[in-house]
């Protein structure tokens, strides 16, 4: 049995990467070889023994107890040799030893000392025999030529010894995604879909499983249960519970043990980054420098918060003030800051600095404290809504709480009795009347700029107008790999070249790369829609070419109680929009003559209409929503419209209202 333990033991050695052994030995003061290893004879000496060795080697049970000590101690040493060869010897030897001890048990068994005549042996020769005698007979009685069937007990301590040896990130993973965010998560769903045996080793730089992001800047703060808080679930608006997490813990494998499930399964790989990949080797190297080969590839690195040359040239004690929003940690940080009732200056008016504005607002209320919302443009989401809807946004923005600069930018940052203070130049004639602004923490919420760090050292073509890898219309980069989510640039039919950064997108673009890898060879043609919510009264949704240059006629009508976000989720108890597969067109009522609307009120709900030569190009639906199906059937039917009349009952809408503008 010990026998069949230690070929185990040397088959699992073998499985090991070489290339790896050094990213071991780096990382522990038990042995310092240079990938020789030092095994000790049965005389208590050394030799060495190296890949390039053909010769057979013995392993004395000294050396394997060494080896099991030192796992013991808390750090396993594995050096590798050359698999091939060095399995052979160690099968051949071992067969050979067993061989050699048979014949030898045999002959103690049938062996009989020499005889001699009674009464001729003197007093010590008998004594001598006698004890010879005895122990022949204690040594014969359990010897069996019968190989001994292993017990549970010891077949359970054979698979121990072989996981001790098991490195903790596996040297192959047969899919490998480059980040853990939701284009990962739906790529891998979409593999094991069509693969159904396939294992995925997921490498991403946070501590975290993958998650929901658009509840960081929405559900967690309007959820008011601390200790569901800090479980990392919220309560959507119709009071269910919901955790952040996309999945289960018990979903995923450990990653040692990847490679060793029959029906394959998902490993996240936490806290680990992928510095290099080389396409040709295909293999990845990590920064400890492991390194994992794979088989396929998708690179789904999202994007990082852009910052302000004001904050990173700033001093040390200022950046530590100051946080660009986009993780876990950071939300834990914020919401901590905010529960001290601290004053929180956040920089942008786009979707997460006015989301976040609102989140903070309701959080305000609660604790104390004060949020202020700066931000170049004239007005809250100035930079997609036509500027009539702009100002309507900042007023009720300003009603939560927020105290809103608009038309100001920041251009210098110091310390003044342990606040920041801001420095505000304004960027139109009607900017901010102070000067300065002084708050305990800032945030910034300018955009994100994708993560594409691994491109110049691996070799992939980025686009130089708007980031990204680029990729074809399958979203392959290079062979046998795939970018999908915030980081792909790709080929839109329709609109151009584009790169979205919302969660549809990662989710529908992760599925289809994922579906690719397994052979599906789909185009992408989609149209992804994206969503935003201002608390729980003020949402839209959107799709195609969202951007308040263009030419804009929005439909209006006065909003009811069922026409707003919160309503949505009690309605269908999701608070996370994505796309909507009923595409039928539905019926209008009667068309009601459009007018100009006579006060604010009656922007409570609509659609706006983004035109390029009097073709819709993008549609945005305010407090309406699950029409996003019909706003894709415009922008691809690119018919030249002229009836806003029937565009409103496409939208259910009994308009009261049109606004229109002739920029371009």
């Amino acid at each position: 049995m010990r026998n069949i333990r230690f070929v185990n033991l040397i088959q699992r050695l073998n499985t090991l990467n070489y290339k790896n052994s050094s990213a071991i030995l780096k990382q522990t003061n038990l042995l310092r070889v240079n990938t020789k290893a030092v095994f000790s004879n049965s005389n208590g000496q050394s030799r060495q023994y190296s890949s390039s060795s053909q010769g057979k080697f013995d392993f004395s049970r000294a050396s394997i107890y060494t080896l099991f000590g030192a796992s013991i101690a808390g750090g396993i040493t594995i050096f590798m040799l050359n698999s091939d060869n060095r399995l052979a010897s160690v099968k051949a030897h071992t067969q050979e030893k067993v061989e050699q001890s048979e014949p030898k048990l045999e002959e103690e068994i049938v062996s009989e000392p020499t005889e001699k005549q009674p009464g001729n042996e003197t007093p010590n020769e008998a004594s001598e025999q006698s004890q010879e005698s005895n122990s022949s007979l204690e040594q014969t009685k359990p010897v069996s030529t019968e190989e001994a069937v292993p017990t549970e007990g010891e077949l359970r301590a054979a698979k121990l010894d072989e996981e001790k040896f098991l490195p903790e990130i596996p040297s192959h993973a047969q899919y490998l995604i480059v980040g853990g965010g939701t284009a990962a998560m739906a790529a891998f769903k979409a593999i094991r879909a069509n693969d159904p045996t396939a294992r995925i080793l997921v490498v991403t730089e946070e501590d975290y499983k993958p998650y929901m992001r658009p509840p960081l800047s929405k559900d967690l703060w309007m959820t008011d249960d601390d200790e569901l808080i800090k479980q990392l679930k919220f309560k959507q608006y119709n009071g269910n519970e919901r955790s952040l997490f996309f999945l289960e813990d018990e979903f995923y494998v450990q990653p040692k043990y990847l490679n060793e499930q029959e029906n394959g399964g998902v490993a996240i790989l936490t806290g680990k980054r992928v510095e290099q990949i080389d396409v040709q080797n295909k293999t990845v190297k990590l920064n400890n420098n492991w390194e994992v080969a794979f088989d396929k590839c998708l690179i789904a690195t999202g994007g990082r918060p852009r910052n302000l040359p004001v904050f990173e040239k700033s001093w040390e004690k200022i950046k530590n003030r100051v946080t660009l929003f986009r993780n876990i940690e950071d939300f834990k940080k914020l919401y901590s800051i905010a529960k001290e009732g601290k004053t929180i200056a956040i920089v942008g008016g786009g979707f997460l600095g006015s989301e976040l504005a609102c989140a903070l607002g309701h959080v305000s209320k609660k604790f104390g404290g004060k949020v202020i919302q700066v931000f170049p443009e004239s007005g809250i989401l100035g930079k997609i809504l036509p500027e009539y809807l702009s100002e309507w946004t900042t007023s009720k923005v300003r009603k939560e709480g927020v105290t809103v600069i608009p038309n100001a930018s920041i251009n210098k940052a110091q310390l003044n009795d342990e606040k920041v203070e801001l420095g505000l130049q304004a960027t139109k004639d009607n900017g901010p009347h102070a000067n300065w602004l002084m708050a305990d923490h800032v945030v910034v919420a300018v955009g994100l700029e994708p993560n594409v760090e691994l491109a110049q050292k691996s070799g992939f073509e980025t686009d130089p107008k708007f980031g990204g890898y680029l990729v074809n219309a399958e979203l392959q980069a290079r062979n046998n790999i795939w970018v999908a989510g915030d980081a792909a640039c790709f080929f839109d039919i329709k609109l151009g070249r584009r790169r979205v950064e919302h969660h549809d997108h990662a989710v529908v673009s992760g599925r289809l790369a994922g579906e690719n890898m397994t052979g599906a060879a789909k185009p992408y043609w989609h149209q992804s829609m994206f969503w935003s919510d201002l608390g729980p009264k003020i949402g839209f949704e959107a799709i195609g070419l969202i951007d308040s240059s263009l030419q804009t006629v929005g439909l209006f009508a006065k909003a009811e109680e069922v026409d707003t976000p919160k309503a949505q989720v009690q309605e269908s108890n999701e608070s996370l929009r994505s796309e909507i597969k009923d595409t039928q067109l539905p019926e209008g009522g009667q068309t009601s003559e459009l007018k100009a609307p006579k006060s604010m009120d009656e922007y409570g709900k609509g659609v706006i209409l983004y035109l390029k030569n009097e073709t819709i190009v993008g549609v945005l639906t305010w407090n309406v929503f699950k029409r996003i199906a019909i706003a894709r059937q415009l922008i691809q039917s690119q018919e030249k419209v002229t009836n806003f009349a029937e565009m409103a009952k496409l939208f259910r809408i009994n308009a009261t209202g049109l606004e229109g503008d002739s920029s371009n």
